[in-house]
């Protein structure tokens, strides 16, 4: 079954337009989800919407949105005029320009849509912006009102389609110099730098989502199978945790060193030897194994 489409209009690139349609990259529906219920009862509660002051309960016909402008003084806004603010949209994705795939800081990034053709007869225009964007190894820039707001989305070749990622704007991103004001400017070098670049090298690997797992979720669905069955549910050890105070000792433990103090070209050249005395033979014997056979 096809998804639903989140949002159909055009994707247009000067003269060149499509039909396209938006679909939801990511989601958290299988993520186990719960309710609320009356510890007594054990019955669902609902939520109700109470007056501050009255402590009646609002119903829903009464509820408008409000601008707080000093401290519990505020300015009521109807629906009407809330919707007569949101921007009217013509259904069109334009780009607004081509940079580089990796010119935008990924902190912009908010969240990603799968964006493919929605009719048969645009498909080698959507084909042909696809194609091109991805010889020339560029993304697009490009605007529309997604969802009853103007949206800047970052538009990549993903695959047989397109990956549209909405983007923040800047006054939503803060700046860095906040979290990092209080970190000292330190330069280091000689050994310890040495080490730390051949810990690097000792784990080289490329990222395959699916050998992330979600071990909350997991350890979730555990703990909700165990209630359901009566189970008696198995207390967490919590982690050990190996504090190490001297920060060349770690470092050396992390590259496989121990106590050794020799440097990290010393540590690899022993690690490789120790590969080819174990090495196995075509019958699967390692030679020390062979020559003790013989």
């Amino acid at each position: 079954m096809a998804p639903r489409a989140q949002w159909k209009g055009f994707l247009k690139v000067g003269e060149v337009s499509c039909p396209v349609a938006l679909y939801t990259a990511t989601s958290t529906s299988d993520r186990i989800s719960f309710h609320t219920l009356n510890r007594a009862t054990g019955n669902r509660v609902k939520r109700e919407f109470i007056d501050s002051e009255t402590g009646k309960p609002v119903p829903r016909e009464d509820q408008i949105k409000g601008y707080e402008i000093d401290k519990d003084d505020y300015i009521a806004l109807e629906p009407e005029e809330v919707a007569a603010t949101v921007p009217e949209s013509d259904k069109v994705l334009r780009v607004e320009a081509f940079l580089g795939c990796a010119d935008i800081d990924d902190v912009y990034f908010d969240r990603p849509y799968y964006l493919a053709p929605s009719a048969r007869a645009s498909e080698e225009a959507f084909a042909l912006i696809r194609e091109g964007m991805r010889r020339k190894k560029v993304a697009a820039i490009a605007q529309a009102v997604l969802f009853r707001r103007l949206r800047t989305l970052l538009i990549r070749a993903h695959g047989k389609g397109l990956i549209a990622t909405t983007l923040n704007f800047d006054y939503e991103v803060r700046s860095a110099k906040e979290a990092f004001d209080d970190v000292p400017e330190m330069k280091i070098k000689g050994e310890m730098l040495d080490l730390a670049e051949h810990i690097i090298n000792t784990k080289p690997g490329a990222f395959d989502a699916s050998e992330f797992h979600d071990r909350y979720e997991a350890a979730l669905t555990e703990f909700v199978k165990a209630k359901i069955e009566g189970k008696a549910i198995a207390k967490r050890k919590p982690p050990k945790v190996t504090k190490v105070t001297n920060l060349m000792e770690a470092l050396r433990q992390s590259a496989g060193m121990g106590g050794d103090k020799a440097g990290p070209k010393q540590a690899a050249n022993k690690a490789g030897s120790t590969r080819r005395k174990t090495r196995k033979s075509p019958t699967g014997a390692s030679s020390r194994q062979q020559r003790k056979a013989g």
